[in-house]
């Protein structure tokens, strides 16, 4: 029930009492109390206590809703509102949620968001920040609470394991909803004798191992897994035998020449449904096995493998209906899943190949910064003994100019210094890179681990590698 929800025909009557003043003397009964705090949850009056009295007057809204017949916040009619609002010169009040410019602009993100998704069925936002992301969940919201979302459908938000937002718009009501009941589903019809059984079922049946409970549970076990497994033949689907896991058995051994084989003991029956490619265990076991409570140790539980979104999985006998009226729920659930599954597989491998466009895009230009780098670094080495070469090259000339005008030295200390100086000179010519003309250096082969500060967090060895930081 939201704020702007429809009167009834008592709460209009009391609000057009209060607002005539035409207010009875005798004291309100305890539902006249009700209907005049459900109109002060709707902001259309206020109510005071005075010891036992209650004082109630209608407000701004309540005055306009009795005008117009309609709520000035309704978003619905939020331009008729603001139209009769403007055509009012006595009232006025602040502006309502709907008009305010970040409810406006939520309902238009609102609106593009549902157009989008009727005909692609999902939205990825690529990863976006927290703030990003809890804006779209109001706009999911805003949706949900506006009647935007269409009719049988539902919005389902996930976070993706690469931090991207999926939005998808899902077929049939929230599995929590109240207006979706499993006795609402077509009916399915389940046989009341084990003939004729499915291979699958025949063989739960003969297999003593399974299903262990009283006579009558596994008797009514059977037949519903008869039941679902004849309506899903006959839909088109596959039915499998589901086998019991080797840590559920007993190894098998011998004693004293005589040899004991590999046994187990469970409570369930299983089988596999496999639709459109995708394979669904359903199982039947008691709800309650260790009840005492006679009403509580017969009912049965159907359960299928959890699913990726938040859909139900788990059906049991209730007051309100029992399995027998409620496989069909099971077989429609299975083939809900199946479409997401498949609608899920394409989308996977869409993202899978985007993100090896973008890994083989982050590979060249990470190969090319790696190349950048390595000539980077010889050319400041380059430089570097450019520098030095200079450097050495003015200390020789200085030299140079220093024995020319020397006197009294001895003619072996002159001709050591200059053999020093002549060394000196051949050094420095080794030295300096622009002796010779330097050359474009050769690339050289890049290592995956060489490619890592280049990639911002993709992993070199492939687009589906885990990141390395």
């Amino acid at each position: 029930m939201h704020r702007w929800s429809p009167l009834n025909e008592r709460q209009l009557a009391l609000l057009g009492r209060l607002a005539n003043g035409r207010e009875s003397e005798k004291p309100w009964d305890p539902g006249e109390f009700r209907t005049a705090y459900a109109l002060r949850d709707r902001g259309l009056v206020t109510i005071k206590r005075r010891g036992g009295e209650a004082d109630a007057q209608v407000t701004k809204a309540g005055v306009f809703y009795l005008r117009h017949g309609l709520h000035p916040d309704d978003p619905a009619h939020a331009g008729e509102a603001q139209t009769a609002q403007g055509k009012e010169a006595g009232i006025t009040r602040s502006a309502s949620y709907a008009g305010r410019p970040v409810a406006l602009a939520r309902r238009t993100k609102a609106k593009e968001l549902i157009e989008r998704l009727v005909p692609d069925r999902r939205v990825t936002i690529s990863e976006p920040d927290d703030t990003t992301v809890t804006e779209w969940r109001r706009v999911i919201y805003y949706a949900k609470r506006h009647g935007l979302v269409p009719e049988g459908k539902r919005i389902e938000s996930l976070r993706m394991w690469n931090r991207d937002l999926q939005i998808s718009l899902v077929e049939g009501l929230h599995p929590n909803s109240l207006r979706q009941r499993p006795d609402e589903a077509p009916p399915v019809h389940v046989p009341t004798q084990l003939r004729s059984l499915h291979p699958v079922v025949a063989a739960l049946r003969d297999d003593e191992g399974r299903l262990v409970m009283p006579g009558p549970l596994r008797r009514r076990s059977l037949l519903l897994l008869q039941g679902l497994a004849a309506e899903a033949v006959r839909r088109g689907h596959k039915v499998k035998e589901r086998e019991v896991p080797s840590r559920h058995r007993s190894h098998a051994y011998t004693y004293n020449g005589r040899h004991y084989p590999s046994s187990y003991s469970r409570r369930d029956g299983e089988l596999d449904l496999v639709v459109d490619g995708f394979t669904y265990t359903a199982t039947i076991q008691q709800e309650f096995p260790q009840s005492t409570e006679p009403e509580r140790s017969k009912s049965l539980v159907i359960e299928l493998g959890y699913s990726q979104a938040s859909r139900q999985s788990r059906w049991a006998d209730r007051k309100r209906w029992v399995l027998e009226n409620i496989v069909g729920a099971v077989l429609r659930e299975i083939e809900t899943r199946a479409v997401e599954d498949a609608q899920r597989k394409v989308d996977e491998e869409r993202a899978k190949a985007d993100r090896e466009v973008r890994w083989r895009e982050a590979m060249e230009g990470a190969k090319w910064r790696a190349v950048e780098a390595q000539f980077a670094e010889v050319l400041r080495a380059q430089a570097g003994r450019w520098e030095e070469a200079t450097a050495l090259g003015r200390y020789c000339d200085a030299l140079e100019h220093r024995l020319t005008g020397v006197t009294g030295l001895d003619e072996a200390d002159l001709a050591s210094a200059q053999q020093w100086l002549a060394w000196a000179r051949r050094y420095v010519e080794s030295l300096d890179p622009l002796a010779r003309i330097p050359s474009m250096p050769a690339a050289r082969d890049q290592k995956p681990e060489g490619l890592k500060p280049y990639l911002n967090g993709w992993s070199p060895y492939g687009p589906e590698a885990h990141s390395f930081g």
